[in-house]
């Protein structure tokens, strides 16, 4: 049986701002923006090719404190080039930044210790670390 992680849930203040960020500067996928009533209002969004999307809201979303969320994590084949699409994006973005030493010979010097780090509008932590071959 196989069991994956497919929603987190992003604790923010203000839906259309956060949505925007995420659809319109970090590239993600609009899968639905769901108005129940007087309930609230339920928004998932997925990273280009990931099996797991986030959702942010009102209402109907556990409440969180916005910004409480620390140390989500993307993966890229590519860090250098993902870092600069962030930055082309208006992305707030560290500069790369190498963490440690890879526990095995890699094909390219940033492979599992490559990060770039940012936050969302409301302070979020996002990672973003290089892995091009998995083990």
């Amino acid at each position: 049986m196989n069991w994956t992680l497919e929603v987190v849930v992003v604790p923010v203040s203000d839906v259309d701002r956060a949505k925007a960020f995420y659809v319109d500067q970090l590239g993600f996928n609009l899968d639905h923006d769901t108005a129940a009533g007087d309930l609230g209002r339920v928004v998932q969004l997925t990273p280009p090719g990931s099996g797991c999307s986030i959702v942010i809201g009102r209402g109907i979303v556990p409440d969180m404190p916005p910004g409480s969320l620390k140390g989500l994590q993307l993966v890229v084949n590519d860090l250098e080039r993902a870092h600069a699409e962030l930055v082309g994006r208006g992305v707030p973005v560290s500069e790369i930044q190498v963490l440690g030493e890879s526990p095995r010979p890699t094909r390219h010097p940033l492979d599992n210790v490559g990060f770039v780090f940012f936050s969302d509008p409301d302070g979020n932590s996002w990672a973003v670390q290089q892995i091009s071959t998995r083990a």
